[in-house]
């Protein structure tokens, strides 16, 4: 018996915003690389993430463990943007006053 071997394309795409999501689903690489982080193995994110396909999330895991330094890179980005971007609504919306708001709203009076 043959077996072929032959390289898989890469499960991970990116989105018009520079997110790398897996497979067709809308799961961000961040996702997938916290979980197994956190000890999960990918059948139980797939419990967590119906959406994603089995041979996806090993091929990310697999992807990640072999190319640490790059994923740490991007994580890090995404994580600075996100800090951008939480930093600059904060700026335009004043989140104490509408918790204000939101709790007058509660109170009987």
């Amino acid at each position: 018996m043959n077996v072929a071997i032959q390289s898989e394309p890469s499960p991970l795409r990116e989105t018009a915003d520079g997110v790398l999501c897996v497979g067709g689903s809308r799961v961000p690489l961040d996702t997938v690389v916290a979980a197994f982080g956190e000890g999960l193995t990918a059948e139980e994110i797939l419990q967590q993430y119906p959406s994603l396909e089995l041979p996806d999330i090993y091929a990310v895991i697999g992807y990640y463990l072999r190319h640490r330094e790059e994923v740490a890179g991007y994580l890090e980005q995404r994580r600075r943007c996100a800090e951008t971007v939480r930093a600059e609504n904060e700026r335009r919306f004043d989140i104490q006053g509408f918790r204000k708001r939101l709790m007058a709203r509660r109170s009987p009076g």
